[in-house]
């Protein structure tokens, strides 16, 4: 039986969604697994905090196994200090540990437990002994016995003692993350916080979604090859590889004239604006970004507050924000006053800069 090229496109296109499909379900979001991982080189990543601690020369490793393990690994000695970032808020951290564990003199740091949303301005400078600590969350714990970072509205980092040992917890994931190395003193303080005199320190990678090799053959009794071999994916991988082939070769042989290709029509816009948008990258314009895009963001603002579509003064804005939404407008005057000053700062603080804007628009946490 003849099948025609159209029915092998057809065939080859729903062999691909299905695998397509069965990769979007198995598959964890790569960004939520590296959010707060030191593998991670996204801002909110521990890679560099990670590399850090290695560079002041403490015992920092990775664990790439379930913690249930952790108390019966025959290769860690206690004590030791056990640090788990969360990818997003949760209450999980209060619970999936062994206090018994803990009580024996080990250290356990949980940072991004979720706590109520206060009054607090969400990015605050909080005072430390190593400099200014860097907070963005209005979260805190009003109910804090032992604080070690916090304001009037209730503790950021707190402590507990369990035993012999003791129990560190923080409202926020990014107390370290990569986005915050070049602030004052947020490295050297989560460094003070988990040290604790020559403990070696520990890092849970497999929140993150990373298993040791031993794990991955543990959890599956095999390597990975022969795990593959026996499940039902295997055969429809290999029907799918299949007609994605004859698809190929089919489309490579064709018969008659060949087709002329239209030529496409050239964007002018869009190429100016990318020709454009590379050269301010390669001369680190930044203060040319913040001027176009702060008049955007200021005129967004205004439609949202009803003022039209006309710059008004920074303070008439300020006093109209103020009054229309019960928030302090003093964020949105060092926003206003950034943009007026012109100025040429990294990457890194334009994209604070934005991040700020848009929680002033309403789209920030």
């Amino acid at each position: 039986m003849k099948i025609s090229q159209q029915r092998l496109w057809i065939l080859g296109a729903i062999a691909l969604g299905v695998i397509f499909l069965l990769s979007l379900i198995a598959a964890p979001s790569r960004s939520q697994l590296n959010s707060g991982s030191t593998y991670g080189r996204d801002p909110d990543g521990y890679g560099a905090w990670y590399a850090y601690m290695q560079a002041r020369g403490t015992e920092i490793q990775r664990w790439e196994k379930p913690f249930q393990e952790l108390p019966e690994s025959e290769s860690i000695n206690s004590p030791i200090t056990f640090v788990r970032v969360f990818s997003r808020l949760t209450e999980q951290g209060f619970y999936d540990f062994s206090r018994d564990w803990v009580a024996k003199g080990n250290t356990l740091a949980i940072l991004g437990v979720e706590k109520p949303v206060t009054e607090a301005e969400f990015s605050t400078l909080q005072a430390s002994e190593v400099g200014e600590i860097k907070i963005e969350t209005k979260r805190r714990d009003p109910e804090a016995k032992e604080v070690i970072l916090g304001d009037r509205y209730g503790a950021i980092v707190w402590a507990e003692k369990v035993g012999s040992g003791r129990i560190i917890y923080a409202t926020t994931p990014y107390l370290a993350a990569n986005a915050y190395q070049n602030a004052a003193g947020n490295f050297a303080f989560l460094a003070e916080l988990v040290s604790n005199g020559s403990h070696p320190i520990w890092i849970d990678e497999y929140i993150h979604g990373y298993k040791d090799r031993e794990q991955i053959q543990e959890e599956i009794g095999e390597d990975v090859i022969s795990y593959l071999l026996k499940t039902p994916l295997f055969p429809a991988f290999v029907q799918g590889l299949v007609i994605l082939l004859i698809v190929i070769f089919a489309a490579n042989r064709r018969f008659g004239q060949p087709e002329i290709l239209a030529t496409p029509v050239v964007n002018n816009s869009e190429a100016y604006i990318d020709a454009l948008a590379g050269v301010l990258q390669k001369a680190g314009s930044t203060e040319f970004v913040l001027e176009v895009l702060g008049k955007e963001e200021q005129l967004q603002l205004q439609k949202s507050l009803g003022l039209g579509d006309i710059l008004l003064e920074e303070r008439t804005l300020v006093s109209a924000f103020e009054q229309q939404t019960q928030r302090s407008g003093k964020e949105l005057a060092q926003l206003l006053k950034l943009q007026a000053e012109k100025r040429r700062i990294s990457e890194t603080e334009l994209l604070h800069w934005l991040s700020k804007w848009q929680d002033i628009l309403g789209t920030g946490d």
